[in-house]
């Protein structure tokens, strides 16, 4: 089982740049690349809610759950 992110799509939609939303979240252009790349094993729930916050978004339009297929 795993974990997809998917706030790429989401920013695309949005049409918002990593600068702009780093700028609007609070946190930093390589941590949010890391979690736009999927190259990361946690997310702070205060993260979480700024980003939805400044996209307008829910949690699960971030993240979705895909099981392996063995």
């Amino acid at each position: 089982m795993s974990i997809i992110l998917r706030l790429d799509r989401v920013m695309a939609d949005r049409k918002i740049s990593l600068n702009e939303l780093s700028e609007l979240v609070g946190v930093s252009n390589v941590n949010l690349s890391k979690f736009k790349t999927g190259k990361i094993s946690a997310v702070r729930f205060s993260t979480l809610n700024a980003i939805c916050k400044a996209l307008d978004c829910q949690p699960g339009d971030l993240l979705e759950y895909s099981e392996d297929i063995s």
